[in-house]
């Protein structure tokens, strides 16, 4: 089946145009794809096995699945693909064609035609047959190597840095950030070691998605649901607002922590530019701000990042957080 498929490195070195494209997978990787292709005008379906961005925010997930939907992506979820079978092999300047079949949750079985099918359900460790074994570098089951808090594996001459660690964010800043440090504390006489706690993230679909911190359900397992407070609200972008685009999608949450005084253990936001807002609120929350410190900061209007600094409905209120305009 999957001599039949592309990557996401694959798809930007394409000759042609990709026409009607399955993207299977649910990772952002796959909704970032499946985003600007539909954007392109292209016919797009992405297949979900069960949930959308495993390891984020589900509430924030779910909502970039509604507005994907509603902006041009179709999604299949949950379903399974069994079958590829080329219809028409592709050439110079021109996709193929190739008939998928699925299998539902009620064991349903379709099939449906395309010209590109997309695997992005995450990359595998390639450990396997290097040697590792050879000077003791110990891995994990799935491959991924094991460490101290210093990078250093089970060899003590050996490092490892990025994805390939065992636990440890699939992220590309936070890899550049650990080999910078890694290196200084080798050969620089430093000792500073990489933080892997409050990295922040965004996720470039169509509606923009910035994260630090905590997930709402890693909050409420962590801390307990009576220990968190979640403040949030709707917002309208004053971009938004004069191009007459739609309300009540743009999103944003504080997640905090009851017991210590309200500190900030999650911020999330769903609107545009949210990987800007998110890089600067992330000093407060690697620096344990509180939602006083929030409430104490002068927003700046009509700017989006200013909602932060005005919220005051929690989820625990049940009141309404639709807004009308900027």
């Amino acid at each position: 089946m999957k001599e039949y498929c592309i990557t996401s490195d694959d798809l930007f070195s394409l000759d042609y145009c990709p026409g009607k494209t399955l993207c299977i997978g649910a990772s952002y990787v796959s909704l970032e794809c499946a985003g600007f292709l539909a954007g392109f005008g292209l016919d797009v379906t992405v297949m979900v096995r069960s949930i959308l961005l495993r390891g984020f925010d589900q509430q924030m997930a779910e909502k970039i699945g509604d507005y994907m939907s509603n902006h041009g992506t179709r999604f299949i979820r949950p379903a399974i693909p069994t079958k590829v079978e080329q219809l028409e092999a592709r050439s110079a300047g021109k996709p193929g064609r190739y008939l998928v079949t699925y299998k539902m949750e009620n064991e349903t079985e379709i099939s449906e035609e395309y010209n590109t099918i997309l695997v992005a359900v995450g990359r595998d460790p390639c450990t396997a047959n290097i040697g590792l074994d050879k000077v003791g570098v110990k891995l994990t089951k799935q491959g991924f190597v094991q460490h101290n808090d210093v990078e250093q594996t089970s060899c003590p001459y050996i490092y490892a840095v990025g994805d390939i660690l065992d636990g440890k964010a699939e992220l590309t800043p936070p890899a550049i950030q650990a080999g910078r440090l890694l290196a200084r504390r080798l050969f620089g006489g430093q000792t500073l070691k990489m933080d892997y706690t409050n990295l922040p993230t965004t996720v470039f679909t169509p509606i923009e998605y910035g994260a630090v911190g905590l997930t709402e359900e890693k909050a409420i397992e962590q801390y307990g649901e009576n220990d968190i407070e979640v403040y949030h609200t709707q917002y309208q972008p004053l971009e938004w607002t004069i191009a007459k685009r739609e309300e009540n999608v743009c999103y944003a949450k504080l997640i905090c922590v009851i017991s210590q005084k309200e500190r900030v253990v999650g911020l999330h936001v769903l609107g545009p530019n949210a990987g800007e807002i998110t890089q600067g609120f992330t000093l407060g929350i690697k620096s344990r701000c509180t939602k006083a410190d929030f409430d104490n900061s002068v927003g700046i209007h009509p700017t989006c990042a200013e909602i932060f600094t005005t919220l005051e409905v929690t989820k625990r209120s049940g009141k309404a957080v639709e807004q009308s305009g900027c």
